[in-house]
């Protein structure tokens, strides 16, 4: 089973992996063609309210609820019957997310106000916002369904179609930053339009596989059934809990609205950058050790969850600790490199270079998170992780309350990382209260192995990497020749050391699982 729990994690890596490589194009595109003004500043709060909505009815509280039940029905039903569950849950999620989206829509002047109170009432900014809005609010309906489809993908042991569904997304922004801006007054509103078609052009993409499957039903409403109900019982509460990183951004967006312009755009650019391994390795562990812990719980199998646990948090570990290090120390030479050109200034790589410093503590707190509230979603337990989400969101608060103040939009990163770490510290303390998790064998060898290799990693990047004074004078092209290298050089040094170390594969997990 770990072998098989591996291989998918790296199916999904791969798939996400050339999606955030073209979301890294797309980003250079916009950087160049936008820069981080305000108008910019616009799109991103249009961008990220149905992102967030995204993430609470989808992604977030959806998958956790929907994935545990279909694991479910997939072991113990006919196939008629889980056809027919598929059936009545996507009738049901397609009203609500529909009624959502039309609400958005009418609802976007209190929207934007609610969310961005410091952009001034009726300013070319706010009204610029407002459109936008209600141009990217119909995302939330395509994209949910496109989030419904895919976790059903992933229940069946499927994951590639729906990890690489983000690339239309990419591909749809990207034609209409270099192709329809001068269809538009204001350019920025190019990029609302082709959120909203890349959400349709996402769900047109997965049916195919659904049918491929045998799967695709035509959707039906029944609110009593009880696979229905139960997934309204568990989402009530994982609306909140399981999209708590998503909203902690949006409270940073919030108090970066009240900061000078371009803050909301240097936050975005940063966080887009530690998104990078959190999309391609965070995600895809939780994504694939859900249905894994789900059907080991119905099982019974508590030895096997908690050694597949177990498995989980070594490999974020494994890739999440390098990943901290180096976007921490190579924050400054990678924004210069990606995004440095056209309207993205030299004061907005410095900038935004602050903030991903700040933002890099959190890879391995969100990883961890995200896996450790898989495990409770796993046994159908929402409320704890919400509990946990309540005192993330109080201390994220209080947090940025004590750093907004000297360190800017920084201290708002900064805030984020720090409260991600404690989620992942309660969590991680809860489910070895409850005996849901246990450490297997090999935890100390396995800790100083990472020890010296990420300080032999440090050396290797600082003793290399030239000053960003000097990064942000050169041509991209001789940006792109060191930075190469350097990342390679990175990688080499980490791996070479662990393999020294003595660490393989076969040593992820400290005792052997059974086959499944």
């Amino acid at each position: 089973m770990k072998y098989h729990l591996i291989k998918s994690s790296g199916i999904f890596g791969l798939m996400t992996f050339f999606s955030r490589i073209l979301g890294l194009v797309r980003d250079m595109v916009t950087a160049y063609v936008f820069g981080a003004g305000p108008g910019y500043d616009a799109f991103i709060l249009a961008l990220r309210i149905p992102n967030l909505m995204r993430r609470l009815f989808a992604e977030g509280a959806f998958s956790q609820a929907f994935v545990p039940i279909i694991s479910t029905y997939k072991q113990q039903q006919e196939h008629a019957q889980v056809s027919q569950f598929i059936s009545r849950v996507s009738g049901a999620l397609g009203i609500v997310v529909l009624s959502v989206s039309v609400i958005g829509m009418c609802g976007a002047p209190l929207i934007i106000k609610l969310f961005a109170p410091g952009f001034t009432y009726g300013s070319t900014k706010m009204n610029l916002a407002i459109d936008m809005l209600r141009i990217t609010f119909p995302y939330i309906f395509f994209i949910s369904l496109t989030a419904l489809i895919g976790s059903i993908l992933n229940a069946y042991g499927r994951f590639g179609a729906a990890a690489f569904t983000p690339i239309f997304l990419n591909v749809c922004m990207i034609i209409a930053s270099l192709y329809c801006v001068h269809l538009f007054v204001v350019p920025e509103k190019a990029l609302a339009w082709g959120v909203c078609l890349g959400g349709i052009v996402q769900f047109v993409f997965l049916l195919g596989f659904l049918r491929r499957d045998n799967l695709l039903v035509w959707p039906s409403l029944c609110w009593q059934d009880p696979g229905v109900k139960k997934i309204l019982t568990l989402m009530a509460p994982a609306i909140f809990g399981a999209s708590v990183n998503q909203i902690n951004i949006m409270i940073d967006t919030l108090f970066a609205s009240f900061l000078p312009n371009g803050s909301i755009s240097w936050l975005y650019y940063s966080d887009r950058l530690m998104e990078f391994p959190l999309g391609i390795f965070g995600v895809g562990f939780a994504t694939v050790i859900l249905p894994n812990l789900s059907r080991l719980h119905a099982a019974k199998a508590k030895e096997e969850f908690s050694a597949t646990l177990d498995l989980g948090i070594r490999c974020v570990l494994i890739v999440g600790i390098p990943a901290t290090l180096g976007l921490y120390f190579l924050a400054g030479p990678l924004l210069a490199t990606l995004f440095q050109s056209g309207k993205f200034s030299v004061n907005d790589v410095i900038m935004s270079s602050h903030s991903l410093m700040a933002y890099a503590l959190a890879v391995v707190g969100i990883m961890l998170s995200k896996m450790l509230s898989s495990a409770f979603y796993a046994c159908q337990n929402i409320k704890t992780p919400v509990r946990i989400s309540v005192v993330i969101l109080i201390s994220n608060v209080v947090l940025i309350s004590i750093f907004i103040y000297p360190l800017k939009h920084a201290g708002l990163a900064l805030a984020t990382s720090l409260s991600s770490i404690l989620n992942a510290a309660i969590l991680l303390v809860i489910l070895h209260r409850k005996k849901l998790y246990q450490l297997q064998p090999g935890w100390q060898l396995f800790l100083l192995r990472l020890v010296v290799a990420n300080i032999s990693l440090c050396f290797a990047i600082k003793a290399v990497t030239p000053s960003l004074n000097e990064w942000v004078i050169w041509s991209t092209r001789t940006r792109v020749y060191w930075l190469i290298p350097i990342v390679v050089l990175g990688i080499l040094v980490y791996i070479g050391v662990l393999f020294m170390c003595g660490l393989r594969l076969r040593d992820l997990a400290g005792s052997p699982l059974p086959r499944g």
